[in-house]
């Protein structure tokens, strides 16, 4: 199936591995120019030479520099056809003893950053009548998961922000989707469980499917919600988690 990604323009965030270096090598599989960020110069410049991107430096706490990382992406490859928006978020600790720094911070990172990107990206998709805003978050934003309260709040926020987006931008042809994943084999999971031998000894008994997800199959499910494909999907948030998510 031709996805229509021929020659777009795509920028995505933290990239240098997992689950964003999935999405950005899917999508340059399907002909796409893509940019790839993350906090790391010596990583993004590695994990873009594998896939024939482009790397950017961008720390997403910044928030005054997204403009800056859309204008030059823009100015190198032309202009932005796809944004997939993806952070890593905090984990662990007692629900109640976060401090009022700690919840600022996740609101930052998992609200403020995207948003800032976006408020910047999308005049101009709008201005050319296509554009594909892709969140990638967590099945905790639908059903929370205990080990990660702050995650689960601010990316609760970000799904309901989106669906509202949708229906704003979708007469100018720019669609807002969200991918849900469930447990896949990266670093953070890594962090989450203890070792990748703990996790795939969870996911057995735990995801119906009874394993791990791989980069390769989060990328197929993004790539084809920032397609030409896809363009009568909008505001919808996809799990790509093996059916663990129980809640509908």
């Amino acid at each position: 199936m031709d996805l229509g990604l021929e020659n777009r323009v795509a920028l995505v965030t933290a990239a240098s591995s997992g689950i964003g270096f999935g999405i950005a090598q899917a999508l340059a599989a399907e002909g796409a120019s893509v940019a790839v960020s993350s906090r790391s110069r010596e990583r993004i410049e590695q994990a873009a030479q594998k896939i024939g991107a482009r790397p950017y430096v961008f720390d997403s706490m910044e928030l005054d520099a997204a403009p800056g990382l859309i204008d030059a992406v823009e100015a190198d490859l032309g202009p932005l056809s796809v944004l997939v928006t993806n952070t890593g978020g905090p984990s662990g600790g007692d629900p109640l003893e976060f401090t009022r720094d700690q919840w600022e911070d996740a609101y930052r990172e998992l609200v403020l950053s995207p948003m800032a990107l976006i408020e910047h990206a999308a005049p101009g998709m709008r201005e050319r009548g296509f554009g594909r805003i892709l969140s990638v978050s967590s099945s905790s934003a639908r059903e929370p998961i205990p080990a990660l309260l702050l995650s689960t709040a601010h990316r609760s926020a970000l799904l309901a922000t989106f669906k509202l987006l949708a229906g704003r931008l979708a007469p100018d042809g720019v669609t807002l989707n969200t991918i849900l994943p469930g447990r896949f084999g990266t670093d953070r999971l890594v962090e989450v469980y203890g070792s990748l031998d703990a996790a795939e000894e969870a996911a057995r008994s735990d995801v119906p499917i009874g394993r791990l997800g791989t980069i390769e199959e989060i990328g197929a499910a993004a790539a084809f919600l920032c397609s030409q494909r896809a363009s009568y999907i909008t505001g919808v948030a996809l799990p790509v988690d093996g059916g663990l998510l129980r809640a509908t």
